[in-house]
């Protein structure tokens, strides 16, 4: 993902509130479920971690990877997701998919 694009998805994403949660149970297959199912609603989707967040960085890049999408930022202890869905909810700018070629 282009820079432009994930300084664009950051953007996008400030003003949302974490829908997904991991926990002391940890990032089993509910949660990798719990984030698949929102991005393909939502197409943006912040992850909040409660526990192991000395492990935050691994297990973002993990989920990222299971659930086919890209981690777009990890600010504190919440990482950002962004996967373009078929309906496109996030339209980003052309000049910027641009960059991307």
């Amino acid at each position: 993902m282009h820079s432009s694009v994930r300084a664009f998805l950051k953007a996008q994403a400030h003003s949302l509130k974490p829908i997904v949660m991991v926990g002391k149970g940890g990032f089993g297959e509910q949660v990798v479920r719990a984030l698949d199912e929102a991005l393909s609603s939502h197409e943006l989707v912040k992850v909040k971690f409660q526990a192991h967040k000395d492990e935050l960085g691994p297990i973002a890049e993990s989920l990222a990877e299971r659930t086919k999408s890209d981690l777009v930022s990890i600010i504190g202890f919440i990482a950002t997701f962004y996967r373009a869905s078929d309906e496109h909810l996030i339209r980003i700018p052309l000049e910027l998919s641009a960059k991307n070629q």
